[in-house]
Formats: C-alpha cells, sequence, structure tokens
C-alpha cells in the first residue's frame, strides 16, 4: 500500500481543490516525505524545499494555475511546486542529464511562468507580467515569492519602487526564513493579517477610496494621511513596505497551513488594485530532523541516507580550489593588514568564512548585491587597502559595470577572485562560469589569471597582492585540485609570463586554465601516433605572453588553444595577436577550442566538457583534423 495515497492522486493542482483542510495537511506532510526521498537520490537543494511546503501547497489549492502565474525567486525551493504540477514522475532525473532542472524552466512546464537561478528577479518579473495583464483587460494574479536573502538585493527593492508607483495588482510573498524585520509571529499577528485582509476591511478600504476620490485634493490627501496613521496603529508602525506604496500584511506563520490558506484566500477575493506583501515566517528544513538542526548543510546537498541524513559524499583526493583560495588568502593578510575579503552572500562558497574566522574585521558579506561589492571593494582600494573581492563567475555578471567603470576604469587595485569558472555540472547553465573569460579580456588594462592546478592558485593569489597599480582577476572551478603539493606560501610570479610544461615539436597546446592536465593526456596520445607535442600552461589570459606565443607558432605546424570559457576568450586574444603580428600569413593551423556557442544544459560536468571538444579526446581530434587526418580521429 503506498505512504503517499493524497498525492498519487494529484497529476495537477486542480486535484486538490476539492480537498478538507485536514487532507490538504496529509498531503503536505506526503509531499514533504516525497521531497526528501526524491532528494535523497539524486542531490539537490533540500532545506529551501521542505521550508516552503505549506506555502507551496496554500497557493495551488487557493490560486488557479497556471493562469495564476507564481514566480518563485532563485527557484532552489521549488521541488514541491514541481511535483504538484505534473513532474512527480520525472524527479528520479533532477538535476540529472536530460532530466528536470534544479531550478524553475519555461521550457519545462506551463506552470513556470519565468526561469530563475539567480536571486531578486521574481518582484521585476511579476510586475512586467501584471503591468501585461492590465494592459491586456486580464484578470488573472501575479505573485512573486522571495526570500529574505533575494530581497535584500538593489534590483528587489527598485522593482518594489516602481511597482507602488505603477498601482498595478502584483502579490508578493516574503518567505522569512532568517531575518526578523517585524514583530514575532503568534496568535495576535496571524488575528491582525486576517483582519487586513478580512472582507469587512476590505469593503471600507473601498468605500474609503471611493469617497476620498470624489473629495477636494487637499482634504484627499489629509483624509489618506489620518487613513495611513491609522493602518500604522493597528499594524504597529510603518515598515519599509508600506512607505514604498505596498499593502503589507503579516507577518504569519508559513508553516501553520490554515492560516496560510485562508490568508491567501483573502488576497485571492481582494478588489482592491495596487501591490500587496504578504510576510510569511518559515524555517529552512522544516518537518526533517537533520535539515532543521543544520540549514547550511542542508541547503545544497548530495545523496543522502534518509534515516540518519548522512551525505554520501565522495572522499577528497585533493583539496578544493575553493579551499586553497582561502588558505593562500589567509597565509598573505598574516604579513599583510591591508588586505581585506569581501563576498556577496556566499562565504562558505567562496572560502571566505575562514578568513572570516581568522581576520574578522577585515571580512565583509555585504549580501546578495554584487554591484555594490564591487563598488565597495573600490572604495576601499581608494584608501590603500587591498581588497579581495571573491565572488562566482556567473554572479560576477551582475556586476560588470561596476567592475567596468568603478575598478578597471579607475585603476583601481581590486582583487577579484572568480570562484566556480568553467561547467558546473548539475546547477547548470544559471550557474556556470562560461564568460568571464571574455567579458574580463575585453577591459584594457586589466590582469588576468587562470591557475593550472592549486599550487598555481596560491602563487596568484601572491601575485595578485603585489599588484597595485590596475584591477586583476583570477579565476579557478568548482572542486577539487589535482593533488600536487602546495607551497607554504605563493610565489609571485612574472606578469604575463606562461610557462613551457613539456618540450615536442610538430604540435602545440596553449593551455589557459585547467585544462592542463587534459592538455598533457593528449599529448602523450599524440606521441603515441608519432606527434611530438609541446604542452604550455598560459597563466595569463591578460596580457598574453607574447614571447611564448610567438615561440610556438614560429616552430609548430598545428597550434591550439584550450580554455573552460566561450567563444571571445584567451584564444581570440590569441589568434588576434597572431594575425597581427602576421604570423598566420605561412602555414600554421591554428584551432580554438572553447565551450560550445550554446547554453549548456545540467548534467555530468565530464560528460560536459567532453560534449564541448574541451577534453584530451577533443584536443587529440582537432589536431589530426587540422593535419588532414579525419581518418584516424575514429581511432583516436
Amino acid at each position: 500500500m503506498s505512504d503517499t495515497p493524497l498525492l498519487d492522486k494529484v497529476k495537477s493542482p486542480k486535484d486538490m481543490k476539492g480537498m478538507t483542510m485536514a487532507q490538504l495537511s496529509q498531503l503536505t506532510q506526503e509531499l514533504r516525505n516525497d521531497v526528501v526521498r526524491n532528494v535523497s537520490r539524486t542531490g539537490g537543494h533540500l532545506g529551501a524545499s521542505l521550508g516552503v511546503m505549506e506555502l507551496t501547497v496554500g497557493l495551488h489549492y487557493v490560486f488557479n494555475t497556471p493562469d495564476d502565474r507564481i514566480i518563485w525567486d532563485v527557484g532552489h525551493q521549488c521541488y514541491p511546486h514541481k511535483i504538484l504540477t505534473g513532474r512527480r514522475d520525472q524527479m528520479k532525473t533532477l538535476r540529472q542529464p536530460d532530466g528536470l532542472s534544479g531550478f524553475t524552466k519555461r521550457k519545462e512546464s506551463d506552470y513556470d511562468p519565468f526561469g530563475a537561478g539567480h536571486s531578486s528577479t521574481s518582484i521585476s518579473a511579476g510586475l512586467g507580467m501584471a503591468v501585461a495583464r492590465d494592459l491586456k483587460g486580464g484578470k488573472n494574479h501575479v505573485i512573486a515569492v522571495i526570500g529574505d536573502g533575494a530581497i535584500t538585493a538593489g534590483m528587489a527593492y527598485e522593482a518594489m519602487n516602481n511597482a507602488g508607483a505603477l498601482d498595478s495588482r502584483l502579490i508578493v510573498i516574503l518567505n522569512d526564513n532568517d531575518m526578523s524585520i517585524a514583530p514575532p509571529v503568534g496568535a495576535m499577528s496571524y488575528y491582525l493579517s486576517e483582519l487586513l485582509t478580512s472582507t469587512t476591511l476590505k469593503s471600507f478600504r473601498h468605500s474609503a477610496k471611493d469617497l476620498v476620490n470624489k473629495l477636494p485634493k487637499t482634504f484627499a490627501q489629509t483624509v489618506k494621511g489620518a487613513e495611513s496613521a491609522a493602518r500604522k496603529m493597528v499594524t504597529g508602525g510603518s515598515n519599509i513596505f508600506s512607505d514604498l506604496g505596498f499593502y503589507y500584511v503579516g507577518p504569519i506563520d508559513g508553516h501553520n497551513l490554515e492560516h496560510v490558506v485562508s490568508v491567501l484566500e483573502n488576497l485571492r477575493d481582494d478588489k482592491d488594485p495596487g501591490p500587496v506583501l504578504l510576510h510569511v515566517k518559515t524555517k529552512k528544513g522544516h518537518g526533517y530532523a537533520p535539515a532543521e538542526q543544520s540549514a547550511d548543510k542542508y541547503h545544497g546537498v548530495s545523496k543522502f541516507d534518509v534515516v540518519t541524513g548522512k551525505q554520501h559524499k565522495a572522499k577528497s583526493n585533493a583539496p578544493s580550489y575553493t579551499g586553497v583560495f582561502a588558505k593562500a588568502l589567509i597565509k598573505e593578510a598574516e604579513t599583510d593588514e591591508k588586505i581585506v575579503g569581501i563576498t556577496a552572500a556566499m562565504p562558505s562558497g567562496t572560502g571566505l568564512d575562514k578568513f572570516g574566522d581568522r581576520f574578522p574585521d577585515r571580512c565583509f558579506d555585504v549580501g546578495i548585491a554584487e554591484q555594490h561589492a564591487v563598488t565597495f571593494a573600490a572604495g576601499m582600494a581608494t584608501e590603500g587597502y587591498k581588497p579581495f573581492c571573491a565572488i562566482y563567475s556567473t554572479f560576477l555578471q551582475r556586476g560588470y559595470d561596476q567592475l567596468v567603470h568603478d575598478a578597471v576604469l579607475q585603476h583601481l587595485p581590486v582583487r577579484f577572485a572568480i570562484d566556480r569558472a568553467g561547467l558546473v555540472g548539475a546547477d547548470g547553465p544559471t550557474h556556470a562560469g562560461s564568460f568571464d573569460i571574455a567579458y574580463l579580456c575585453a577591459l584594457p588594462d586589466i590582469v588576468v589569471m587562470a591557475p593550472s592546478d592549486e599550487a598555481e592558485l596560491m602563487h596568484m593569489v601572491a601575485t595578485s597582492a603585489t599588484i597595485d597599480d590596475r584591477a586583476s582577476a583570477f579565476r579557478y572551478p568548482r572542486g577539487e585540485g589535482v593533488g600536487v603539493e602546495l607551497p607554504e606560501r605563493g610565489e609571485v610570479l612574472e606578469i604575463g609570463k606562461g610557462r613551457i610544461v613539456k618540450e615536442g615539436g610538430k604540435v602545440a597546446i596553449l593551455s589557459y586554465g585547467t585544462r592542463l592536465k587534459e592538455a598533457l593526456l593528449a599529448a602523450e596520445k599524440l606521441e603515441s601516433m608519432g606527434l611530438a607535442t609541446t604542452v604550455a600552461d598560459a597563466r595569463f589570459a591578460k596580457p598574453i605572453d607574447e614571447d611564448l606565443t610567438r615561440n610556438l607558432a614560429n616552430n609548430h605546424e598545428v597550434l591550439i588553444t584550450v580554455e573552460e570559457g566561450c567563444v571571445g576568450g584567451f584564444g581570440s586574444h590569441v589568434a588576434q595577436y597572431l594575425m597581427n603580428e602576421g604570423l598566420l600569413d605561412g602555414t600554421l593551423k591554428v584551432r580554438c577550442l572553447t565551450m560550445e556557442d550554446k547554453f549548456i544544459d545540467h548534467g555530468n560536468v565530464h560528460a560536459q566538457y567532453e560534449a564541448a571538444g574541451i577534453n584530451a579526446s577533443g584536443i587529440v581530434n582537432s589536431v589530426l583534423k587540422a593535419l588532414g587526418r579525419a581518418a584516424d580521429v575514429q581511432r583516436a
């Protein structure tokens, strides 16, 4: 007999409509157990999804989705939403090749009206949908669900400011599972929320508005002021949401399903125009003891045992690049008190939590605010400090204007430590570090580096600390290094100089970043086929090592560049140099291996690189094709 009898009957949200409150409560528990069971098999974002169970059930029970739009900010809390919207049978494919995305995705379901992966976009998107609805004369609801972390970003406030001015009907739900921005949750709080969304009060509001609109303008403003003052007396004072023009409701207990449903029904039935913000208090990991006890560890999980909660993580054979960066930065900071660390809400993800433990007064988490992080770092640089701004490659895209104008243009020595460079596997295209080589190398007078292994990363941290006349950046991937011996402290590298790792003859492979290991494997294969191969580690994409590049071009028949980035990056700059120097006017055959010119879906990271042709076999095949040995490709 199934342990999910009610959930088994839910193929779409319409199957929930006739349920009693007792059945909805049972459904919620079945849904919670189903999410835990599924994520234990695939890994994924668990804590956030467990925290919104009651809210998810309430939303799909009360509203008419997909006609009513629900936008999940970031989207890592969307697993219960996926299950209730016809994708339960596919949950075993979550974050797997050709399977369900770990985030909302428009092409995956009509119930996902907006794709996500980065935070703080839901209110802007929701407002756009609401205004478009109004222009079409539609009547459907638009609901944006945003977390307390995501709502700290500037974009969320820009959207709320615009929403208050436009006065279009939009429901924003603040899923507050951490910060305390309002009085504690309790019976009185729920009573006030019920009161503020009740039919009686809404009727009073509508009548009052009709009356006010017929009064002289100056008197109408006075009445509106009195109404606002009276409301503040009821709700316990003003808050930023009401000041921005939202009708604020809450906070309510997000795990009391009956309260959630009741308040959502009141908001659904309210005919009053204008934006509303419902403040819901929840707890990450709610209902699953291991996740409740350690919300951070269960935010993103690998496969785990449902009973014990123990995660099945493969034993590490080498330190992670993130951990090595933290170690190197701490080592530099021990002898240089001007070094500071800056992160945008990712202290553990970037390793700066370790730096913060060692130097608490020199570590700054600015929240989900990459734009601010970059300019904040630039401001510190003007005063002689040495800021290391540690941000994921894909997140740094959000601070690009500030990177250009506030750091690079002003020759301010901000150091950008770019984590999650290259492909990232199961997190998919929203989190892949595909574009930073291209968008950084487009900028004049910036130093751009990439280590080939973890020891090289330590050298680049040390090098960056000495660059005081301009911005610098170094990128490194997610996951483990290659297992090389680490120095006690990094050495300062000569700017713009690469190195020859292996001498050969006919073929040259110029690798930028951690594809060096694959380049060496490719060289072994090529030499077994009679093709002597040189392998070089570029180290720098800007400035490129012109002497090294010229030497490789002049002394080899084939030159292959390899990088973990998109078209327009390192290889493009090498080719531009060769072309301008006339080194492509002869018989030299140049091939640039990059990621595919498309967004690469989630899956196994090794398979992703294989598909892109930037592994050992891809390098070998590229060389053979350049030499006109296509027949040998299959045997390679």
